[in-house]
């Protein structure tokens, strides 16, 4: 079965984005990387997936958005969603 597809929208400057990406990226998960304040949209692409949310990061995963997930949270989330 393939991967779902992750999304994470972040900002450059944000520490949990940073954070979080260290995760993905340390459990081998490949994710697209959507910098809001980079590309022309995406702020509200994001809110209109997350519920209005402002926060980051803002991480797709199989169909769930994450809001400013937690080490665990995320880790669970991809646990559940990937085995």
């Amino acid at each position: 079965m393939p991967q779902p597809r992750v999304v994470a929208y972040t900002t450059s400057w944000c520490p949990d984005c940073h954070r979080s990406k260290r995760l993905l990226t340390a459990r081998g998960v490949e994710f697209v990387e959507i910098d809001i304040e980079r590309v022309a949209g995406a702020e509200a692409a994001m809110r209109g997936l997350n519920g209005g949310s402002g926060k980051v990061p803002t991480i797709l995963l199989g169909g769930e958005a994450l809001v400013e997930p937690t080490d665990r949270d995320l880790e669970a989330a991809l646990d559940r969603i990937l085995g």
